[in-house]
């Protein structure tokens, strides 16, 4: 791979996180020179909508260099390409809403990556990750494929069966945006930090957090500065009241379980019910993203249309973007930089299954990830992680061999469903909406 003139194609280009990602790029440009990107969608109006918003933002900041494409051809999108942004949302936000309200209707969380939610969002993503797998490996079997297409434990358990020796990192920005987050709040800089974490996706607990700079473990001071204060969203959050309540959320679990902190999205594993007791079956984050991320995309894109071109560009760029970028340099430059992967297990956490794909720490450089060794892990966080692993493990056995049993079987081991008759009910009503999304199940 040559170090100048990159290739960069970003599957899913029409998503609102695209313009994150093209920020981190030129923020990076000096380390990362990119002479054309590619955005590949095949919603081909949403594609188009943001292909305008990002052709202006490079022209805004003088990069008009770039060679900008948008297409729905998965040969003009992946020929020549040197690194693969996937970001796809199979089905879009209309079935995203369905993955939410559903659920609720049976008294269960509706998430779109947790409980049934997720799973049925992992049956709808893998056919259709799979399916641009199999295109990178025909037009560009050389490219580096990142992946943040969710949800990532799914993904990466499936991917791996299918291709197991592709050029491919499954990572998730969550861990990032929690470490941010507390910083911020608390006065540290994250980047003095070298964090251990474990878990699975959305789904995992930090066992220390050591600050160069103070030479200490910090964990154990902001677990107890989250204990007594509600953390606030970081900036780039500002203003979403379902992330703020996420946030507060952490103070309820670390002064439950006080060792470790927690990601935020556990809070959908250990308090259920607290979590359908305060939604809306009629408004959920579905409906809030629709409300917001996405008409604010479409007024910009139609100003653009309209000949304007000054105070059109509107984004709070979060570390989303500027993480998948960073990997990509760090494999461009063999920087073997560390950060949190999607990775089969191996013996790095001890006394948890080996096959068990794992969020843990790596090393990335010019060979892919090397997986940081831990020590052995406690037995609740390993009980709540078995029991999790073998459901996805059953779901993604449901999706290669169109069983319903194996999937009847994940949905009611799913840590969320109280019993196998709400599993079959949600199940059954997933089958209907899903329709063709998802493999046929007999």
């Amino acid at each position: 791979m040559s170090e100048e003139n990159l290739i960069i194609t970003i599957v899913g280009g029409g998503s609102t996180y695209t313009p994150g990602i093209i920020q981190a790029i030129l923020k990076s440009k000096k380390v990362f020179p990119v002479k054309e990107i590619r955005l590949y969608d095949n919603d081909q109006e949403r594609n188009h909508d943001m292909f305008l918003i990002i052709q202006l933002l490079l022209t805004t900041n003088q990069m008009q260099a770039v060679t900008l494409v948008e297409t729905v051809d998965p040969e003009i999108a992946f020929k020549g390409a040197d690194f693969i942004f996937s970001q796809i949302r199979v089905g879009g936000l209309a079935m995203r809403e369905q993955d939410e309200k559903i659920p609720l209707k049976y008294g269960l969380v509706g998430q779109e990556t947790c409980g049934v939610g997720g799973f049925a969002y992992g049956l709808r993503s893998l056919g259709g990750l799979l399916t641009i797998v199999e295109d990178i490996q025909q037009h560009a079997p050389n490219a580096w494929i990142l992946n943040y297409t969710n949800p990532e434990s799914i993904i990466s358990e499936g991917i791996r069966r299918a291709f197991p020796n592709i050029n491919m990192l499954n990572a998730c920005d969550m861990t990032i945006s929690i470490e941010e987050t507390i910083a911020l709040n608390y006065g540290y800089d994250r980047k003095n930090w070298i964090s251990t974490y474990y878990g699975l996706n959305h789904f995992g607990w930090y066992r220390s957090i050591y600050d160069n700079s103070l030479g200490r473990d910090v964990m154990p001071e902001i677990i107890k500065k989250i204990q007594t204060t509600y953390l606030r969203v970081a900036d780039f959050n500002k203003g979403d009241e379902a992330w703020q309540a996420a946030f507060e959320m952490m103070s309820v679990m670390v002064r439950n379980f006080p060792d470790y902190l927690p990601n935020n999205y556990l809070e959908y594993y250990l308090y259920p019910d607290m979590i359908v007791e305060e939604a809306d079956v009629n408004y959920t984050r579905a409906n809030m993203v629709m409300e917001g991320r996405e008409k604010k995309t479409k007024r910009m894109a139609a100003a653009i249309k309209a000949g304007e071109t000054r105070n059109v560009l509107d984004f709070n760029f979060g570390e989303h973007g500027q993480y998948i970028v960073d990997m990509a340099v760090s494999i461009l430059k063999d920087q073997r930089r560390r950060f949190m992967l999607l990775l089969p297990n191996r013996g790095s956490i001890p006394n948890l299954r080996s096959d068990a794909v794992v969020e843990i720490p790596a090393y990335v450089g010019a060979t892919g990830p090397e997986a940081i060794s831990l020590e052995p892990i406690n037995d609740f966080h390993k009980g709540l992680m078995e029991a999790q692993v073998a459901a996805e493990k059953l779901l993604v056995d449901a999706f290669f061999e169109g069983s319903y049993q194996k999937a009847l079987q994940a949905f009611t081991l799913n840590q969320t469903v109280p019993s196998a008759r709400i599993a079959k009910q949600v199940l059954d009503e997933m089958m209907i909406a899903n329709g063709d999304y998802w493999p046929k199940l007999r």
